[in-house]
């Protein structure tokens, strides 16, 4: 509970700050769009969506829809007035009508129906980006638990190469790894996959993998914590080759780059110098901060102005694409920003293996 305040008070100092009279966090079961609700409730959706209401003043409530009125372990959530609506905008916009209201998942979470009631009651402002910096600060708790997924993921890695061979399909390889996230607590939340070419592509068996094998593997721990720790596989091309050489220089700039005080525009122009010197299209982005959301603000990316903070989490994984747009290299570490620099948390070695 002394966590979750924490986080609430947080997310009411920066409501304060816009001049907001109110947040609604929004979570859908969609993999990765679920840990906002998480975040602010402790309760993780199985099923359909929920919305945490956090007022400037007052108690927070966490929205159901009624029609599937199993929607996770309630017991969990830390917030005790709990709802089951009918329809959660509606409802929502009896309490909000008049009011000035941040909604965390506007653009791609909110159900229609919920805005279109919400949206004639009260002035919705899209609000993802603060509430991403809001919490973009990790506890020592929160890093207990990044560090658990940590340790999960990197084992999953092992089960994951001493799984492949080439000839094998990625369902047979991927599969050692999934039970070993599932059995460590991992649930429905893990996003794993190869990259065939320079394209991400699911884990299927019609895909059979060959000489060289780039696997993306991201999970949530117990805690609920997302990473991404994963090295490419077998033997690569001249052209893979020369692309580990800008690995190998970005995972160095990067322990100095990634420090409090920096912008994220100055790391990403730091730790993508070497792959654009060498003539590579940066495909998927160079870095986010990673938390109870797979991808949260701030991005590290070009233009990005945001100040990085100590106990700050990323996900670094520089996506480069060859001129012909058929090779790629894309290696995943888990981040954590220091005073002095970044620490890689996963303690893997940064080759081919």
């Amino acid at each position: 509970m002394d966590e979750m305040r924490r986080r609430h008070a947080n997310v009411r100092a920066a409501l304060a700050r816009d001049g907001l009279d109110a947040a609604i966090v929004c979570g859908s079961e969609y993999t990765g769009f679920e840990g906002a609700v998480t975040y602010v409730s402790g309760f993780t959706i199985v099923h359909r969506y929920a919305y945490v209401l956090i007022p400037v003043d007052g108690d927070p409530t966490i929205v159901f829809p009624s029609e599937a009125r199993y929607v996770g372990e309630h017991g969990d959530s830390a917030i005790a007035d709990q709802q089951f609506v009918d329809r959660p905008g509606a409802w929502l916009a009896d309490r909000l009508r008049g009011k000035r209201v941040g909604v965390y998942g506007l653009d791609y979470v909110m159900t229609v129906r919920d805005y279109a009631a919400l949206s004639a009651a009260a002035e919705l402002v899209g609000w993802d980006v603060e509430f991403d910096h809001a919490r973009a600060v990790k506890s020592d708790a929160e890093l207990e638990s990044v560090r658990e997924s940590v340790a999960i993921n990197v084992d999953g890695f092992h089960a994951f190469r001493a799984a492949y061979a080439p000839g094998r399909t990625a369902a047979e390889v991927m599969a050692p790894a999934e039970k070993l996230f599932v059995e460590r607590g991992c649930g429905r939340l893990t996003m794993n996959m190869v990259l065939v070419g320079a394209e991400f592509t699911l884990a299927r068996s019609g895909t059979t993998l060959g000489e060289f094998c780039v696997p993306s593997l991201e999970v949530a721990g117990p805690g609920g914590h997302w990473v991404e720790v994963s090295r490419a596989l077998g033997a690569p091309s001249a052209e893979v080759s020369r692309m580990l050489e800008a690995y190998e220089e970005y995972y160095d700039t990067a322990k100095s780059a990634l420090h409090a005080g920096a912008t994220a525009h100055d790391v990403h122009r730091a730790v993508s110098k070497g792959f654009t010197e060498r003539g590579y299209h940066l495909g998927h982005v160079t870095g986010h901060s990673i938390g109870m959301t797979m991808i949260e603000f701030p991005k590290i990316g070009e233009g990005v102005e945001t100040e990085l903070a100590k106990n700050m989490v990323f996900s670094m994984h520089p996506h480069a694409i060859s001129a012909d747009g058929r090779q790629c290299l894309y290696m995943q570490d888990t981040w954590l920003v220091t005073e002095n620099g970044g620490v890689p948390l996963a303690g893997l070695d940064l080759r081919i293996w």
